[in-house]
């Protein structure tokens, strides 16, 4: 079988990424090694595995995703890339399935993702429980029934949890790194794919289940860069991504995203913002289509002037 290399970029959360590496300890091929390429100023404290663990710095102000995608292929040996957010638990078949099926076919191959609530790795955990608290995201169509399924539209690819041949990666050039803080970088890495030809593919199996923390979608945390990001893409590709998380922040009345002209951002997040749009310790997940559907439903309400008298009925 290939060898396989495993990268997680992270920042923060030093229990996720213990629980990231617990995962990797049990399964039923173990990766050649594990590289984290760190976007803080200093490593973690790591325990002792039965396979090479290596970190290297990826320094930034803002969270430099691409950069760090880069550094942790440049630094891999294995034949093939595994990639998994920090916040992203391996099952035991992860590194397995991705090496099978990176042998039929060379291109990105994106496995199953289960969200969990907080609950879930409050403590020690085991594979059963995950599954039985695991929910797949509402927003995101699941994997095929079987095998590899060709995805034909870009925009499907989704960074937390893909691999790719170290080889093909390399052949693409890699991230673009003018991509900081959230969004949109890897929008640009399936366009570029698309661009060269390269296949993107959903598969059954390589499950990842996504551990809980605080969140917010449409991000409004990280509402300056996703609009700088955007814009980037259109100066590159000649039209905007993100066009969902675009269109919720308008509807919250946040930015004016009117074509033609650059992104204005209105007014900063405030207390009800990050009410309306943050994850319940409760919830798998959160989403962009339920706070829309919220703030369309109160803009289609007529307002009301106190005072004034009801409007006559006209027949």
């Amino acid at each position: 079988m290939p060898t396989v290399s495993v990268v997680t970029l992270a920042k923060g959360r030093p229990a996720h990424l213990r629980n990231v590496l617990l995962g990797l300890e049990r399964q039923t091929q173990p990766p050649a090694e594990f590289i984290v390429a760190v976007m803080q100023d200093a490593p973690y404290d790591l325990p002792e595995v039965g396979f090479p663990v290596r970190q290297i710095l990826v320094p930034g102000r803002e969270l430099p995703l691409a950069a760090a995608r880069n550094r942790g292929v440049a630094a891999a040996t294995g034949d093939d890339v595994v990639f998994l957010d920090v916040d992203c638990i391996p099952a035991p078949g992860l590194v397995a399935d991705y090496a099978r099926a990176l042998s039929e076919l060379d291109g990105l191959l994106m496995g199953e993702v289960l969200h969990l609530p907080e609950r879930a790795t409050l403590g020690p955990w085991d594979y059963p429980g995950l599954d039985a608290a695991a929910e797949r995201h509402s927003d995101r169509r699941g994997p095929p029934a079987a095998g590899i399924e060709i995805c034909h539209d870009y925009r499907c690819f989704w960074s937390l949890n893909f691999a790719i041949r170290r080889a093909t990666f390399l052949a693409t050039g890699g991230f673009d790194e003018r991509y900081t803080g959230y969004g949109g970088e890897d929008t640009d890495f399936g366009k570029l794919l698309d661009r060269q030809g390269i296949p993107i593919a959903w598969m059954k199996g390589a499950r990842a289940y996504h551990q809980y923390h605080p969140h917010h979608m449409p991000p409004v945390h990280h509402l300056e860069s996703v609009v700088r990001n955007a814009e980037l893409f259109e100066a590159k590709w000649g039209y905007r991504t993100m066009g969902h998380w675009l269109y919720a922040f308008k509807v919250m009345g946040l930015i004016d995203d009117t074509p033609g002209r650059p992104i204005a951002i209105l007014r900063r997040p405030g207390p009800e913002d990050l009410s309306l749009t943050g994850q319940q310790s409760h919830q798998p997940y959160t989403n962009s289509a339920s706070v829309i559907r919220h703030m369309e439903a109160l803009q289609a309400v007529p307002a009301t002037v106190p005072g004034s008298e009801p409007a006559p009925v006209v027949a």
